[in-house]
């Protein structure tokens, strides 16, 4: 089972703390969504709700044996990993799951695991993104990260990540793919502006500071 839905994790035992839940962008055309899901989203109205049952076709498709490979343990242990079954690995850039490890051998499934699954679904659109606005929106939002300013003018986009904004490894990834994001999907869009602030650990913790109190 999987859910966007916090209250349906928790009532279903499956929440994870480090997941964020909400709903989720899709971009009709792009393949953000498999194929019978974004096929219904594409005729729905906002508000409105859907229970559809996708054969395999329209959902992670057919079972392939061509996906299915056995690999020497030599090979995993070449790369410091102990596989077990049940495990996900990267296998050559493409996410595969640890079948049976027996023998010096390890058999990994390339498959996505619900390949071959009828699913049922349950989807509701809760809004449609057709201004520049709230597009830009609806991509920082996908991205978890949100500016704390957005402003077009003309052809040209302004975001403000404030100094509240931590800017580790994740926010330039974050930030990078945003920016590729809106270029991408808004074609009148040719030039993003990013304005950054920040401010040194002293001063913010200075600001933070109540002022004491003098007799």
């Amino acid at each position: 089972m999987y859910t966007t839905d916090k209250a349906t994790a928790q009532k279903n035992n499956m929440y994870d703390e480090k997941k964020r839940y909400g709903p989720e962008l899709v971009i009709i055309g792009e393949n953000t969504a498999i194929p019978g899901l974004e096929r219904e989203i594409k005729g729905m109205s906002v508000n409105q709700s859907k229970k559809l049952e996708l054969e395999p076709k329209d959902a992670f498709g057919e079972r392939s044996a061509e996906m299915v490979r056995v690999m020497p343990l030599t090979e995993f242990r070449k790369r410091d990993m102990d596989p077990y079954p049940g495990m996900r690995i990267d296998l050559d850039g493409v996410p595969a799951t640890v079948k049976s490890v027996t023998g010096g051998r390890v058999m990994v499934d390339a498959n996505h695991p619900l390949a071959g699954e009828k699913l049922i679904c349950e989807v509701k659109v809760v809004a449609k993104a057709d201004s520049d606005s709230d597009k830009i929106t609806a991509l920082a939002e996908s991205q978890n990260l949100m500016p704390d300013s957005v402003t077009m003018e003309g052809s040209t986009v302004k975001m403000v990540f404030g100094a509240k904004i931590e800017k580790g490894a994740d926010y330039f990834i974050h930030k990078d793919s945003l920016v590729g994001s809106v270029m991408k999907h808004l074609p009148k869009v040719t030039k993003v502006l990013v304005n950054e602030e920040y401010i040194r650990k002293e001063e913010s913790k200075a600001k933070e500071k109540p002022a004491e109190n003098k007799e």
